[in-house]
C-alpha cells in the first residue's frame, strides 16, 4: 500500500498534533495487532481540530469500525453534543461502544448497526461534521444522502482520498486530472467520482490533507 507521507514526516505530524490518551493508545495497538485500517493519530488529531474549528455539536460517520475516528471527534464535542456511529459489523460496533464508554463519551454516542446510507435518512440535520469512510464506490452516494443535512459552515471529511488497499493511485490521479486511464477498479472510480462531485459543488470548498491515506476536507460555505 502506498504511503501518503514518508514515515518520518508522519511521525513528526503525530508529535505535533494533539496528545492521544490511554484509550487511543490501546486502539492504536489493536489496529497494529489486527491489521485494522484506522485513520491513525496524525489524521485523528485533524478530525478533533476540524470539529473544534467549526464548533461542532453533531457529527455523523459513514463507517465507524471499532470507534477510532469517533473517539477523536468526541474529544472535541460539548457535553450536549452527539455523534452517530454506523457500522455493518456488530462485533466492531460493540467494541466501539466499549471504547467510547471508557473515554466517558458513551452519552454522546448513538450506535447504528447497518447500512450508513440508509441510516442517515432516519436522522434530521443539521450535522456540523461528517466523515465518509464507507465503501469507496459509494462515497458519492453517501455525500448525496447527507448533503441537505450539512450545516452551513460545516465540514465533510472523506478518508482514503489518496490511497487504500484497493485504490490505484496512478489511475485516481489520472481521473482527477481529467484523463482516461485504461483500467479503473470500482473503488478508485468511486473516490474519483466523489472528488469530482464535491469539487464541483458551489456550496463547498475542498482541499486535500496528505496525511494517513489522504483526507479530502470540504467546507460548506453556502
Amino acid at each position: 500500500m502506498a504511503e501518503s507521507l514518508p514515515d518520518a514526516t508522519a511521525e513528526f505530524a503525530r508529535a505535533v498534533g494533539p496528545e492521544p490518551d490511554d484509550v487511543i493508545r490501546e486502539m492504536d495497538a489493536q489496529a497494529d495487532t489486527d491489521g485494522f485500517p484506522t485513520v491513525g493519530p496524525e489524521v485523528g488529531g485533524w478530525l478533533q481540530m476540524l470539529a473544534r474549528m467549526v464548533s461542532a455539536r453533531r457529527v455523523f460517520e459513514f463507517g465507524s469500525g471499532f470507534g477510532y475516528s469517533a473517539y477523536w471527534f468526541a474529544r472535541a464535542l460539548p457535553e450536549d453534543g452527539e455523534i452517530v456511529l454506523t457500522e455493518v459489523d456488530e462485533d466492531e460496533l460493540d467494541q466501539a461502544r466499549e471504547y467510547m464508554a471508557r473515554g466517558g463519551f458513551d452519552d454522546l454516542a448513538s450506535y447504528e448497526l447497518g447500512d450508513a446510507i440508509e441510516t442517515v435518512d432516519a436522522y434530521d440535520g443539521p450535522f456540523d461534521a461528517v466523515l465518509i469512510d464507507n465503501e469507496k464506490h459509494r462515497y458519492r452516494e453517501a455525500f448525496e444522502a447527507v448533503r441537505p443535512k450539512i450545516a452551513e459552515g460545516g465540514v465533510v471529511i472523506a478518508d482514503n482520498a489518496v490511497t487504500a488497499g484497493p485504490i490505484d493511485f496512478e489511475a485516481l490521479s489520472a481521473l482527477v486530472r481529467g484523463e482516461d486511464p485504461d483500467e479503473v477498479n470500482d473503488h478508485t472510480a468511486g473516490v474519483a467520482e466523489y472528488l469530482d462531485r464535491v469539487g464541483a459543488d458551489p456550496a463547498f470548498e475542498t482541499a486535500l490533507i496528505p496525511l494517513g491515506e489522504g483526507i479530502a476536507v470540504s467546507h460548506r460555505v453556502d
